[in-house]
């Protein structure tokens, strides 16, 4: 699989077409649609099943050096009219701000970010790490593990500084109960894939 082709089938999904299509005359700085719409969607059509199974919600990242929560709301509202009439969770986070709730919400450090793609670095499996961006014209794709994983149906962990094996454990299971065909890698390092 290559970008385009990448592109071609997480646009099978209505949801994430739409979404990407609309995305573009938010014109949010450094925006992007990221993970699991994606490569869950790509998941659905290796396995045969219909493009929106077990996709949760719909996560955008963007990266606004306004740190002021006032000024994420106004996007997140923004986004929320855009795609209202959708009928799923449409997330949308300012990457810029991570740092100042992360602690709180999650008990540990997280470093401040320089743009949108250092937080798709750090999603917890290597399959997650992708992203589509619209640009003027057509759209650039953010995949720098490659789409092999995405493919293959493997679940491996991505052992970035906020990695955290509960969770990965947590994410893992729910996928594993909506694509069967999964293989997930354990987070003992082994190479060998195994069924959770």
């Amino acid at each position: 699989m290559d970008a385009e082709e990448f592109i071609e089938l997480a646009c099978t999904n209505p949801i994430s077409r739409s979404i990407l299509g609309r995305l573009r005359s938010l014109n949010l700085p450094d925006g992007w649609l990221v993970a699991g719409s994606l490569f869950q969607t790509i998941w659905n059509r290796r396995t045969g099943r219909l493009p929106c199974h077990g996709i949760r919600d719909y996560d955008i990242f963007y990266f606004d050096p306004d740190l002021s929560w006032d000024a994420e709301d106004q996007v997140i509202g923004r986004c929320a009219s855009a795609f209202a009439d959708q009928g799923v969770r449409v997330e949308v986070r300012n990457q810029a701000r991570v740092h100042l709730w992360y602690r709180e919400k999650f008990g540990a450090n997280y470093p401040p970010l320089r743009c949108s793609t250092n937080a798709i670095d750090r999603f917890l499996a290597r399959a997650c790490i992708v992203g589509i961006k619209p640009m003027a014209t057509g759209m650039q794709v953010y995949a720098p593990q490659g789409f092999a994983d995405i493919e293959a149906l493997i679940v491996r962990p991505n052992l970035c500084p906020n990695f955290r094996a509960d969770r990965y454990a947590e994410k893992a299971a729910r996928w594993k109960r909506c694509w069967p065909e999964l293989t997930v890698v354990p987070v003992s390092g082994s190479t060998e894939a195994q069924i959770f």
